[in-house]
């Protein structure tokens, strides 16, 4: 369930430890090579902005992905941000 935080609605808190989830179930493994680019230039600078603001209001920040292939692209981009695939599918 969404849970608002500093203005940002984020898509989970992990009770208990304080953490904000933010998930992304996109399908990344069959995107081609320019929707790849163009999805991780989106997401980046938006999951910051969110990590910031959970941080600003003492919550840990974790990203969930369905796929290794989007967790490496993120990190690639973005090193220091806490990413955990899920395997959540869309």
């Amino acid at each position: 369930m969404d849970v608002r935080v500093g203005g940002v609605r984020f898509d989970a808190l992990q009770v208990g430890v304080r953490v904000l989830w933010e998930i992304k179930t996109h399908r990344f493994d069959t995107y081609n090579a320019f929707i790849r680019r163009m999805t991780i230039r989106e997401q980046v600078p938006l999951l910051k902005e969110e990590r910031d603001i959970a941080e600003a209001c003492g919550y840990g920040f974790v990203v969930g992905v369905s796929t290794q292939e989007h967790m490496d692209a993120l990190l690639e981009q973005e090193p220091t941000l806490n990413i955990v695939v899920t395997g959540c599918k869309r």
